[in-house]
């Protein structure tokens, strides 16, 4: 398999993203996986020579510009055609590379994944699901995370559908329980949205829905799949993120549990219901997330997650 990844992505690149490939290729020693680098070979140019030992594992391909974490995410598409997001969404749509890997703006990732690849027949919207750590272990998934702040309750029902899809192939759970977001526990709770959603989630034969979550149970044993609209779910994931920050960096807290926080653990998250797979991470992801990255989009190729999208929504057309 191929996997196109921009070394330019990242408020780090490219040194972090070039470590991480390095990490990948010591780690990992079988040679099914060869990665497409995509970047300036002047700026790179200090670090590729970490990777001369394993030339055979991977194709530099020029980028003569890149996407800004802080440029408007069409308008930088459009006039950097040669940035290496465009370029990478442009392997994939050639059948030049089976996914494609970045850290960079994560808004022209979204709009270079919807103009591009564009989402699957039947996809309302696609959805990016964040890891939050369990505590007894594991994560439990929450989308969407950020990408749709304002939804209706067909998105919520769709994002169920996809999140049950990816906990069960992706992450081998059988009949994940799924969960909707909410200020309490009894039907007929919370807003507009949460009320009309609740009932539909109840008639979805292909998903086990337990009811609602509160906010107090996304990092327990009680849903795997946890679903939300888009402002909400950015707000509970930034919310983790402090968790980490504050008792781990700032107070030295040691603690296995309050390591899962870390997101370099899992590099990245991929995009949901669009027609190829492309994985994005944050934007100040360094080594260890560029390496993990690399595994999330090895799986969801291996796992063949998006032909079983297709096939689900097909039927649902």
């Amino acid at each position: 398999m191929r996997i196109g990844l921009d070394i330019m992505g990242g408020d780090y690149a490219p040194a972090e993203a070039v470590k991480g490939v390095l990490l990948y290729f010591e780690q990992v020693t079988h040679n099914s996986v060869h990665l497409l680098l995509i970047g300036n070979a002047v700026q790179a140019g200090p670090f590729l020579p970490m990777l001369d030992a394993y030339k055979d594992r991977f194709t530099f391909i020029e980028a003569g510009e890149s996407i800004g974490m802080d440029e408007h995410p069409t308008k930088a598409l459009k006039e950097k055609p040669d940035s290496s997001i465009a370029i990478g969404f442009g392997l994939l749509l050639k059948g030049k590379a089976d996914a494609f890997i970045s850290a960079g703006n994560t808004g022209a990732m979204l709009v270079g994944a919807m103009y591009s690849v564009k989402a699957i027949d039947g996809i309302l919207r696609p959805t990016i699901a964040t890891p939050l750590p369990r505590i007894t272990g594991n994560y439990n998934f929450l989308l969407d995370a950020g990408i749709n702040a304002d939804c209706k309750p067909e998105h919520l029902l769709q994002f169920a559908q996809l999140g049950s899809l990816y906990a069960h192939h992706m992450l081998g759970i059988e009949n994940p329980r799924v969960g909707l977001l909410n200020i309490g526990e009894e039907e007929g709770k919370g807003n507009l949205l949460c009320q009309a959603t609740f009932p539909l989630l109840k008639e979805l034969a292909d998903i086990n829905f337990m009811g609602n979550v509160e906010g107090r149970d996304i990092f327990l044993d009680k849903a795997q799949v946890i679903v939300c609209e888009g402002f909400v779910g950015n707000v509970a994931i930034k919310m983790a993120e402090s968790i980490y920050d504050i008792f781990k960096t700032q107070k030295g807290f040691q603690d296995p549990f309050l390591d899962h926080f870390n997101f370099e653990i899992y590099g990245g998250t991929p995009i949901l219901g669009i027609n190829s797979p492309v994985i994005i991470s944050h934007g100040i992801a360094h080594a260890c997330a560029f390496r993990n990255m690399i595994d999330v989009a090895e799986k969801v190729i291996s796992s063949n997650l998006t032909g079983i999208f297709k096939e689900h929504f097909k039927q649902k057309v």
